[in-house]
């Protein structure tokens, strides 16, 4: 069992905002009228309506187009190629318990995995062959919060799982590190589909972690990085670096140089950023999807209003 780190507190307020608007991955057209019958293909922005809980996708090219919401509830949801992770709260839960669905190219059901904890961030190999996430659990035995992270990956084509990736052995400074306080979250695969970043947090810190999945090992790059996102080129790094109690300033980080770019986005931004291309970072906040160039330059825009955890097909 691992306890949280002090690094993770601030993050407490997402288990709270998921726990608020619990829904179950079903289709249901209730609430909101007839479900459209969504098929991926290039050029969507799909995303999670935040009012409805439906997964929802709008043309790339015209965000401000009226959107078409299919049945599918996620609290999560993440896309590339023809491979879609929804992750779920089952309802009435406690300790709470997610469904992860993974999902066809008409977001029809593939294969389903219940794991405990609270929906937090998901993500697709480019080549759309691994879904991967992470939830918040609660009751780890000495977890001074009562909050916890298990981040876990799935194998479509062999229907290998990885529940935890707790046991990744992890070098710091060239030496194996060993604490029960150790915590995953955030992973986000390079193309070639062995190559891959994490989050490690520990004693107060966080590392940006590099792992061989062939090899199973990683080692800590440097400190301060959360929730990276790799672009699609595969040179960069988009991250949450925190910079005060519950505060983070999105930033890229190019990973020959290791330097470090803030974003034009000043505020506080909680979430696992995406890449649009390879110039261009989305993420969700205020009730809102945004866009912001990964050098630095320009200033925010948003792209489309009731929406969070987007999604891009290309």
């Amino acid at each position: 069992m691992k306890k949280l780190v002090p690094a993770l507190v601030g993050t407490a307020l997402l288990v709270a905002a998921a726990v608020g608007y619990t829904v179950n991955a079903r289709h249901d057209t209730a609430e909101a009228g007839p479900a459209a019958q969504l098929t991926l293909h290039p050029g969507q922005l799909l995303f999670r309506d935040t009012a409805t809980g439906r997964v929802g996708t709008v043309p790339l090219t015209g965000t401000q187009e009226k959107p078409q919401l299919s049945g599918l509830k996620c609290d999560r949801f993440a896309v590339a190629k023809q491979t879609a992770v929804c992750l779920a709260v089952k309802p009435g839960t406690l300790p709470a318990v997610t469904d992860v669905l993974v999902l066809d190219d008409h977001l029809a059901v593939r294969h389903t995995e219940t794991l405990p904890g609270t929906p937090s961030r998901a993500r697709v190999s480019p080549d759309g062959k691994l879904v991967y996430w992470t939830l918040f659990v609660t009751g780890d035995s000495y977890a001074q919060t009562a909050f916890s992270t298990r981040a876990g990956l799935y194998a479509v084509d062999t229907g290998q799982l990885v529940k935890t990736i707790e046991e990744l052995p992890v070098f710091v400074g060239g030496e194996r590190y060993f604490a029960a306080d150790a915590n995953y979250w955030g992973i986000t695969f390079a193309p070639d589909g062995n190559r891959f970043y994490a989050t490690l947090g520990s004693k107060g810190k966080t590392y940006l972690v590099e792992g061989d999945y062939a090899r199973y090992r990683g080692k800590a790059v440097r400190e301060n990085v959360e929730c990276p996102s790799l672009s699609p080129d595969a040179t960069r790094i988009a991250f949450k670096k925190k910079v005060g109690d519950g505060v983070w300033r999105l930033s890229v980080l190019d990973l020959a140089t290791l330097k470090e770019t803030e974003l034009a986005e000043t505020r506080s931004v909680d979430d696992q950023a995406l890449w649009l291309d390879d110039h261009t970072v989305l993420y969700g906040l205020d009730n809102a999807v945004w866009a912001v160039q990964a050098d630095g330059s320009g200033a925010p825009r948003e792209l489309l209003r009731g929406a969070a955890s987007p999604a891009v097909t290309t």
